[in-house]
C-alpha cells in the first residue's frame, strides 16, 4: 500500500470522528436505517407473548410481529423447550456429511403441506430465494435445454443477497449495485383493494404483458403469493395467480412462490399457494419457519426437478451450501412451530375476521385509503400522501406516534399495516387500531 493511500485512509478515519450518530451504540450498525437522521432505538430487555418490554419504558404491543417473524409470540415456551432439550443431545452437524432426526422430520412434514418432496436448507429468506433462482438456472442446463429469462413482478422484493436483489424492484436500496445484477423481465403487480372497481383490466393488461414475454424461452417465473411485503403490502386476487400459473406453465417455465412472508398461516392457509390455488415447483420459506427463534431457510423442490440433478457427472451437482444448513436447533424450533400450527389451524385461519370488523370502522377516517386484508395481515395507504414510497415521511410519523402510546408498528412509507402475531389478545388488537386511529388524528 503506497504512503498516498495510507494517509487518505488515516484522513478518513479522522473525519469520521467528527460525524454526530445522535446517540447511537458506537458498535451496532442496524439494517435499514441511516443513523444520521434517525433517533437511536429502545432497547428491549425481555419480550413475551405480543408484547415488547423496554429498558426504562412501558411495554410495546409488537403489532408487527419483529419483522414479521415472531409467529407465535415472544418467548413461546414451547419452542423454547424444543430447543432447549434439542441443544442438550445435537446443537450442530455438518449436513454434507451427516443427516438428523430433526431435519428428516421437519423434510418430510412441509413435503406433506406443501405438495414438493425435496427439502434443501439454508439460513435466511433471501437465501432461500437465492437457492431456488439457482436450482431453476440450473435445471434447464441439466436437462440440455439452457433457459436464460427470469420473469419477476414489478414492485416485488426478494431478499439483498444479489441473485434476490436482481429479481426485486430496483430502486433506491439497491441503486449502487444497478450495473452489477442481471436482467429480469418484469411484469405489472395489479394490486387491489376495497372497493376497487377497475381491477380486471389492469390484470387483463398484466396477464397479456405476460403472455408476450413468455413467447422467448423462459427458466423462471418467481412471485410472492397473493401479497407482496416490502413493496406496500400490495394484494393481488387469487384469480389472477391462477392465471398466471396457466401461462406459465403452459411454456414449460418453472413456477417460484416467495413465501419467505406469506407461509405459516400468514394469509389464512398454511401457504398462500394453497389458498391461491397454485401448485409451484419451487417455493421459498423463513421468517415464520422457526416461530420466530432462530434463523433458518428451506427451498422446497419438485421431485422432477431434484431427479435432474442426480447422476455420476459432477456438473449436474447443485454445488450450494451454508455452514449451519439444517441445523439441529434450528430444525426443533420448526418442528415445534409446525406443532403449535397443526393443533390449533383455527388461530390464522380465522384471523381476518379479527381484522376486519376493526379496519372497516378505520376506514371510514378521511387519511384511510385502498384498505386491505388477507389473513393476519391488515394494510392501508395514507390518503393524500405527496411522496409514495418507502422514504415518505407521513409513515414515520405514524409510528412515532403509535410507539408513544404503546404500539409498535414500521410503516413501508404510506403504507400502515397491522401484522402482529397469531397470540395477540382481542384487547391489544383493538388497542393496535385505536392507537392508529389516535395517530392519524394527531399526524
Amino acid at each position: 500500500m503506497t504512503k498516498q493511500h495510507l494517509e487518505k485512509m488515516n484522513n478518513c478515519s479522522n473525519e469520521s470522528d467528527d460525524i454526530n450518530y445522535n446517540g447511537w451504540d458506537p458498535y451496532l450498525w442496524p439494517p435499514f436505517t441511516q443513523i444520521g437522521s434517525t433517533p437511536p432505538p429502545k432497547r428491549a430487555v425481555k419480550g413475551s407473548g405480543a408484547l415488547i418490554y423496554i429498558d426504562n419504558s412501558p411495554p410495546l404491543i409488537d403489532g408487527i410481529s419483529s419483522w414479521w417473524v415472531t409467529l407465535h409470540g415472544h418467548s413461546n415456551e414451547y419452542i423454547a423447550n424444543a430447543i432447549s432439550k434439542q441443544a442438550k443431545e445435537l446443537e450442530q452437524i455438518i449436513f454434507a456429511d451427516f443427516t438428523h432426526p430433526q431435519a428428516e422430520k421437519l423434510a418430510q412434514r412441509l413435503s406433506s403441506h406443501t405438495g414438493l418432496k425435496r427439502t434443501f436448507f439454508s439460513d435466511n429468506g433471501s437465501t432461500a430465494v437465492e437457492v431456488a433462482l439457482k436450482i431453476a438456472y440450473q435445471w434447464w442446463q441439466n436437462i440440455n435445454e439452457p433457459r436464460q429469462q427470469i420473469i419477476a413482478f414489478e414492485g416485488a422484493y426478494h431478499g439483498d443477497t444479489f441473485g434476490a436483489m436482481a429479481l426485486g424492484e430496483r430502486n433506491l436500496f439497491n441503486a449502487p449495485f444497478e450495473e452489477m445484477m442481471f436482467a429480469v423481465t418484469r411484469v405489472p403487480w395489479p394490486s387491489t383493494w376495497w372497493g376497487d372497481d377497475s381491477v380486471e383490466k389492469r390484470e387483463q393488461k398484466a396477464l397479456l404483458q405476460l403472455e408476450q414475454y413468455l413467447e422467448t424461452p423462459t427458466a423462471a417465473v418467481i412471485l410472492e403469493p397473493i401479497i407482496q411485503g416490502a413493496g406496500g403490502m400490495a394484494l393481488v386476487r387469487n384469480k389472477f395467480l391462477q392465471e398466471v400459473e396457466k401461462l406459465v406453465k403452459q411454456t414449460g417455465a418453472l413456477l417460484i412462490s416467495d413465501e419467505v412472508l406469506t407461509g405459516f398461516g400468514r394469509c389464512g392457509a398454511l401457504f398462500a399457494s394453497q389458498r391461491a390455488g397454485l401448485q409451484p415447483d419451487l417455493m421459498s420459506l423463513s421468517k415464520g419457519l422457526t416461530g420466530g427463534f432462530l434463523p433458518m431457510g428451506i427451498t422446497m423442490a419438485h421431485e422432477k426437478i431434484f431427479k435432474a440433478f442426480v447422476g455420476v457427472e459432477p456438473d449436474k451437482t447443485f454445488w450450494h451450501g451454508h455452514s449451519f444448513t439444517a441445523n439441529p436447533l434450528g430444525c426443533a424450533a420448526a418442528n415445534a412451530s409446525l406443532d403449535l400450527l397443526e393443533q390449533n389451524p383455527s388461530q390464522y385461519k380465522t384471523f381476518e375476521n379479527r381484522h376486519r370488523p376493526h379496519l372497516e370502522k378505520l376506514s371510514k377516517h378521511k387519511k384511510v385509503s385502498h384498505s386491505r386484508v388477507v389473513g393476519t395481515i391488515a394494510a392501508f395507504d395514507l390518503a393524500g400522501s405527496d411522496v409514495s414510497g418507502y422514504l415518505n415521511p407521513s409513515g414515520r410519523i405514524v409510528k412515532e406516534i403509535a410507539m408513544s402510546h404503546g404500539v409498535f408498528i414500521r410503516p413501508l412509507g404510506e403504507v400502515i399495516y397491522l401484522l402482529p402475531p397469531l397470540c395477540i389478545s382481542d384487547e391489544q388488537l383493538e388497542q393496535c387500531y385505536s392507537t392508529i386511529n389516535l395517530a392519524l388524528e394527531q399526524a
